[in-house]
């Protein structure tokens, strides 16, 4: 493909490192002597025809930002034979001989659907989510949990002058790994989450009993996908004998600065996005696993949906106390 020209597109929701990685696409490309199309607004300014050639001074200061410059929307349009043959088309027109796709599992779908067309793809995970099977990690996610870490290590401090219990709100949709993973992280009481079930009233006992003897606040992580935190907080404030707030992130844990993990991985990404697709690959994932980047068929982590939580995770949780 040297000479060439490939697209980069980021799609569904934003997460931080986005940038990091389509930094990394544009570099790892002109170094290859390739071109760079940035299709913006996702797999929708792909049917639309929102595109531009990238340069370096196009990524340039753009490592330390949070979401995507190149902007991401969702187009259900992709789901249909149509709108399918729409954007195989456009990228014809553009000449893109591959194409990089960033983001969660609608847009690897998206992928698979073009792969199938023809159409040479390599796709990235992000998601803070994290709930992409044959990875490790997603790209987003250690971010997001520093952001959820800051947010909770503040509540704790007023949580603590006022006897207070905080009932905290994570993203995640049907995956519980952003409350378990926090709750760790901040030393929280409980983690209420999608995969396991949980006995209210047991956790109200345990809270009076804490309060009884002495320790004056605590702290529920709890995942949207389990319960909202204004129903848990209902339910439990005139049971535990102390004030009960709630607090929801929601789409604060998407934005701010990538941390240092999430910089690094999105420049490995995207690299090796570049190199797979130099090497003839197609319909295929970059997958983080035991600190290696390997391929994997975009059809198995398709076939296989949502990634379990680590149960050796789950295991850490309990033996804490959580």
């Amino acid at each position: 493909m040297s000479g060439g020209r490939i697209g980069v597109l980021t799609s569904g929701g934003d997460c931080s490192g986005m940038n990091a990685t389509v930094r990394a696409v544009v570099r790892a490309a002109l170094t290859a002597g390739l071109e760079v199309v940035g299709i913006r607004k996702g797999y929708r300014g792909l049917l639309e025809g929102h595109s531009e050639l990238i340069t370096t001074r196009t990524v340039s200061n753009i490592l330390q930002r949070g979401g995507t410059v190149l902007q991401t929307a969702r187009a259900k349009e992709m789901q249909t034979p149509e709108g399918l043959q729409r954007a195989v088309s456009q990228l014809q027109t553009l000449g893109i001989e591959g194409l990089v796709v960033i983001g969660g599992d609608g847009s690897l779908n998206g992928a698979l659907a073009l792969h199938r067309q023809g159409v040479r793809t390599i796709a990235i995970p992000a998601s803070i989510d994290n709930d992409i099977p044959f990875t490790d990690m997603a790209l987003g996610v250690d971010t997001a949990l520093n952001n959820i870490v800051h947010a909770v290590d503040c509540l704790k401090d007023t949580a603590s002058s006022h006897d207070r219990t905080f009932v905290v709100e994570t993203m995640g949709r049907n995956c519980g790994y952003l409350a378990v993973a926090s709750a760790i992280a901040c030393g929280a009481e409980y983690a209420i989450i999608p995969e396991l079930p949980f006995d209210l009233g047991a956790i109200c006992r345990n809270l009076r009993q804490r309060f009884e003897e002495g320790r004056d606040n605590s702290i529920l992580m709890v995942a949207e996908g389990a319960a909202s935190a204004q129903v848990i907080a209902d339910q439990i404030k005139d049971r535990i004998g102390f004030e009960t707030r709630i607090m929801v992130l929601g789409h604060y844990q998407r934005g701010g600065s990538p941390s240092t993990f999430d910089r690094i991985l999105g420049a490995r990404f995207g690299v090796a996005a570049v190199d797979a697709l130099l090497h003839g690959d197609s319909g295929k994932m970059l997958g983080l696993n035991c600190s290696e980047l390997r391929l994997v068929e975009l059809e198995s982590v398709v076939a296989v949906g949502r990634r379990p939580i680590d149960p050796a995770m789950l295991g850490l949780a309990r033996t804490l106390g959580i």
